[in-house]
């Protein structure tokens, strides 16, 4: 087996260079294809110990979309230059853990396809199963000539595997943390999606998130997010953050607090500016011209940002008393279940 190179790859070594001793990094998994051999970096800035809270980033789990790996590495190459001078930022970093995997599905990204090398879309590959029928987008075990196929029903992509381990290893041994995974594809806006994408019903720590929510549209109130849950533009079987946060709770309960976001940017407004791109390989997934990936790869900071702060100051969102826990599920089954 030989290695492989292409742009993002090539640009996230070039970043764990330029780390150096200020981060901790590993190849998490390596992966075979074609004769060739992809690796799965994950990269690790600040504090080690477990009581730390952690923000985690994931991207590239659909290779077509690569404008998630984009816009994290994009972030890393801030941060790199950042931790050369900005004491704030290493100060802040000695209370908090900031986990990268930046291309979760290398082989996806390298040939421009949703799936992984062995046809399986790696966001229909756990176990979960929805209630009810489902349209094929849902996912299904027919064929891996169909898009959205599951894979095995008895063992997990190692692509797949490799995400949770990370996830459990840095996110689950947290007190407080935050996953955020980068999508494109879907709508005329970016949203934020929380968990359940497998079931219309909502989730343990909906309350926390009510309050979040309602912490960034206070500070933030032009911004440009629709925050909901999946399930309310579709639902999936296999959907690996689902199965994260029932693997979750069912080891933790609600003694730590997990919250998995999928922030998905909405790359049908970049195909109504140029229907062009639609005879175009990423066209659907990816903003081809100049400008438009320019802005699309510093959009996303000061959401970064934000749940940075709130990870180091969870008072008024993380540690909410009965009261204001009851107040917040009615909210939310007003916002998105009634």
């Amino acid at each position: 087996m030989t290695g492989v190179k292409f742009p993002e790859l090539d640009q996230l070594e070039r970043i764990i260079d330029q780390l150096g001793t200020r981060a901790q990094t590993e190849v998490i998994s390596r992966i075979q294809c074609r004769e060739l051999e992809f690796p799965i970096h994950c990269i690790s800035i600040g504090a080690a110990g477990p009581d730390v809270p952690v923000l985690g980033f994931f991207g590239g789990v659909h290779g077509l979309e690569k404008i998630g790996s984009e816009v994290i590495l994009s972030y890393l190459q801030t941060v790199v230059q950042l931790l050369d001078w900005d004491r704030e930022l290493l100060t802040r970093l000695e209370q908090l853990r900031l986990v990268f995997v930046p291309i979760v599905n290398p082989v996806g990204v390298y040939l421009g396809t949703r799936c992984n090398g062995n046809g399986v879309d790696l966001m229909r590959n756990s176990p979960v199963e929805g209630p009810g029928k489902r349209r094929l987008y849902s996912g299904h075990r027919i064929s891996a000539r169909l898009p959205w196929y599951r894979g095995n029903k008895v063992k997990m992509e190692l692509e797949a595997q490799a995400l949770c381990n990370v996830v459990e290893r840095h996110l689950f041994n947290s007190p407080l943390s935050i996953a955020l995974d980068l999508h494109s594809g879907f709508g005329v806006r970016d949203r934020l999606w929380f968990p359940y994408a497998s079931k219309k019903t909502p989730f343990t720590f909906i309350a926390e998130t009510v309050a979040l929510k309602e912490r960034y549209d206070r500070c933030y109130p032009h911004h440009i997010y629709t925050i909901e849950p999946t399930c309310k533009e579709y639902v999936i079987n296999g959907d690996l953050w689902d199965y994260l946060f029932d693997e979750f709770i069912e080891r933790f309960g609600t003694e730590r607090l997990f919250l998995p976001f999928t922030l998905e940017m909405g790359s049908w407004i970049w195909l109504r500016k140029n229907p062009m791109h639609l005879f175009q390989k990423h066209g659907l997934f990816h903003p081809i011209l100049p400008h438009r990936r320019e802005r699309i790869l510093r959009r996303h900071f000061m959401l970064f940002d934000f749940l940075q702060r709130s990870l180091l100051y969870p008072e008024h969102w993380a540690k909410l008393d009965q009261q204001q826990k009851q107040h917040n599920q009615n909210k939310a089954l007003g916002l998105w279940y009634g």
